[in-house]
């Protein structure tokens, strides 16, 4: 005993690795300043980031918050050990949040936990971050990585960021303003996103029994990488819409699907009618109901299935928001209208009819 009592213990003998971090801050530090907007003050490392807001820019200005994870979806990471792109979805998760009550995302910050820190693990995650951040004009201006021994399992690690916005208080969208007759636009998602993969991974992995690296002839690709497709970023195609016209409200589908998320936007005597014909929903959805047999319903309930976004106006002005979208080279839908009801969502159309 007394000969143990001598021994000099470390913090790296109990399994942190000062050095490793501060070799990880010296990877990410020239990926994390090219996301710097000229609102940012100081430099990476301070106890706090620092952001001077423009106030020539707002007469009122609301700033918008928004926090989220990845969830679930790491698994995926671990298992192809691919790790560049599961930072978007931590941003992407927290900026299409805040977008759509109007705010233009201004920065964001992340919280990286891993049981063992991996420099060039953490670079890579915090790469993807800061080029999602770039993708959606925001700045990432601090963060934490805490290594956490024993916490977690070898290889494995969490990711959660949040992101502040802002958004002239005239401009901020609520709602309110959706009636009967609005048409609702859809914008297609890059797949599943970052919901439901509980049910993803229980159909593919514990069900059908799959490793992940099998090749889909369906798909055109792996599972892994299909599953692995990171969320898409919507600041850059919706705030030029948010500037030029009069948006009644806009839906991020996100856990809960069509079911859930909709009626958030939704006010009292007002319901949904959404048309499932009116866009290609991608393959992966279909196999998936079918490999776990799920009833379609639950489908909705649970992914995107293939509209990550929806924008709601006035019926006269969904050609010229169609048009703008056009001009922006990007795809949108007229997928459903706005009806008399009780903030329910009624799906027909496709392989759904309710």
């Amino acid at each position: 005993m007394s000969e143990k009592k001598n021994v000099g213990l470390t913090y790296r003998d109990a399994g942190v690795d000062i050095d490793a971090g501060n070799y990880s801050v010296s990877l990410i530090k020239d990926s994390v300043k090219a996301t710097y907007r000229p609102e940012v003050l100081g430099d990476l490392g301070g106890f706090g980031g620092l952001f001077a807001l423009n106030t020539a820019k707002y007469k009122e200005p609301v700033l918008v918050s928004g926090t989220d994870g990845v969830g679930t979806k790491l698994k995926l990471a671990f298992m192809l050990d691919k790790h560049d792109t599961i930072g978007q979805d931590a941003v992407a998760m927290c900026v299409n949040d805040v977008l759509v009550q109007g705010a233009e995302p201004l920065f964001f910050l992340d919280y990286l936990a891993v049981g063992k820190l991996e420099p060039e693990k953490v670079a890579a995650v915090v790469k993807g971050i800061a080029k999602a951040c770039t993708e959606s004009g925001c700045s990432l201006i601090g963060g934490e990585t805490a290594e956490m021994a024993g916490f977690y399992s070898d290889g494995e690690y969490d990711i959660a960021g949040f992101t502040v916005g802002a958004v002239e208080k005239s401009k901020i969208i609520t709602g309110e303003k959706l009636s009967s007759g609005d048409v609702l636009i859809g914008l297609p998602s890059t797949g599943i996103h970052s919901n439901g993969y509980s049910l993803v991974r229980k159909i593919c992995f514990e069900h059908m029994g799959y490793k992940g690296t099998e090749y889909i002839d369906e798909l055109g690709t792996t599972l892994a990488e299909e599953l692995l497709k990171p969320t898409r970023l919507y600041p850059k195609v919706c705030l030029p819409l948010i500037d030029k016209f009069d948006l009644h409200a806009m839906v991020h589908i996100t856990g809960g699907g069509f079911y859930d998320n909709i009626p958030r936007i939704l006010p009292e005597k007002c319901a949904a009618l959404i048309d499932a014909s009116a866009w290609q929903m991608p393959v992966i959805f279909s196999l998936l109901q079918k490999w776990g047999n799920v009833d379609w319903r639950e489908m909705y309930r649970t992914f995107n299935m293939g509209i990550g976004m929806i924008i709601a106006v006035a019926a006269e002005d969904a050609p010229a928001v169609q048009k703008q979208l056009a001009a922006q080279n990007e795809l949108s839908y007229i997928i459903g209208t706005v009806t008399p009801g009780n903030k329910n969502v009624v799906i027909k159309g496709g392989v759904f009819n309710e």
